[in-house]
């Protein structure tokens, strides 16, 4: 889950609102390829070359996964549901 502490918070914000901003700007054929590089770069900057590391790393990127489905996509899919009607 990524709810750390509030006041943890501020000193990552700083520092990923700039790479934010910066990816919003990209265009759609660009912007994928350059979220994949950055968040590769953060994982092979934290976690060093071991198996150990490499299993908590995919881990780490599974909950990111999982907790945009959670709470992005879930709700955005029973919005349209509600609009469009369910399958059958």
């Amino acid at each position: 889950m990524p709810y750390i502490k509030a006041k943890d918070r501020p000193e990552i914000d700083r520092l990923v609102e700039p790479l934010i901003d910066m990816l919003r700007e990209q265009s759609v054929d660009e912007v994928d390829g350059k979220v994949n590089y950055a968040l590769t770069r953060v994982i092979n900057g934290v976690y060093k070359p071991k198996y150990f590391n490499y299993n908590r790393a995919v881990g780490v990127l599974e909950c990111v996964k999982l907790e945009l489905y959670r709470r992005r996509v879930g709700p955005y899919e029973d919005e349209k549901i509600g609009e469009n009607g369910d399958v059958s």
